[in-house]
């Protein structure tokens, strides 16, 4: 099954396709479960997904068996438990710029003592068609991506990487570019922070994640030790396809 392996994938350090789905729509989902994409993001930080978009989204992506991660708005333990109830098989999580905050969304996102609340009438247990021990060890399945996006992260990312349920470093090239006072990711200081990141995460056998704008830079990238690249968004693709055509059209 594609959901319940993507994590043991994402450990094995594979190179991974996937996107930002912005389109709070279940059409867009069922059309990128043909594509090869390994899983998408589904994108509630920046795009307008509330609960019951995201709810619909989350359960084509189970029934088609199509591996879905949420973007939540920041990294509390609600919007954590809202997205893996829903049937998330993991949560990218945004600026995680410390520490403390690291464990605390590892904990949330995890069963055990003061971590995930349980629930066996959710999606992600089966509507009450799995025993409690059944979920509790569909708990291994759980992704979570911290994302680094402040200069504090880079600083504090070998410590990050280092934590207990956290599988993944997933850099913000945008955001670095910002919190390093550029305006242009063309700059000296974001490629330092993608290979110390990148050394984090092989260091202590996680995955190291990031947004690219297709695939040459994500060729480029891997000289990070990136292992996973999330590529545009459907936006952008339409945008491209429909840039061609009319290119296409207007020069007959």
């Amino acid at each position: 099954m594609r959901t319940a392996q993507l994590r043991a994938r994402i450990l094995a350090r594979e190179t991974l396709a996937s996107t930002f789905v912005k389109t709070a729509e279940v059409t867009v989902v069922e059309v990128l479960a043909t594509s090869g994409l390994d899983f998408i993001v589904l994108d509630g930080e920046h795009a307008g997904f509330d609960r019951g978009r995201l709810d619909a989204c989350l359960a084509v992506c189970r029934a088609l068996d199509f591996p879905a991660m949420v973007r939540i708005s920041s990294g509390s333990e609600e919007n954590i438990l809202m997205a893996l109830d829903a049937g998330a098989v993991g949560v990218v999580v945004p600026h995680v710029d410390c520490v403390a905050k690291a464990q605390a969304i590892a904990k949330a996102a995890h069963f055990g003592r003061g971590g995930r609340g349980f629930a066996g009438s959710t999606r992600w247990a089966g509507f009450t068609m799995q025993s409690m021990g059944e979920v509790l060890d569909q708990d291994g399945q759980t992704i979570v991506m911290a994302q680094i996006e402040e200069p504090e992260g880079v600083e504090a990312c070998e410590e990050i990487a280092a934590i207990d349920g956290i599988d993944a470093l997933f850099a913000g090239p945008a955001d670095l570019t910002v919190g390093y006072g550029h305006r242009s990711q063309d700059n000296p200081d974001l490629p330092m922070a993608l290979e110390r990141v990148g050394k984090a995460c092989a260091a202590n056998g996680k995955a190291f994640v990031s947004w690219v704008p297709d695939a040459a830079k994500a060729a480029d990238w891997a000289q990070y030790q990136m292992t996973g690249f999330v590529v545009a968004s459907e936006h952008t693709w339409m945008r491209q396809g429909a840039i061609a055509a009319a290119k296409g059209i207007h020069a007959i």
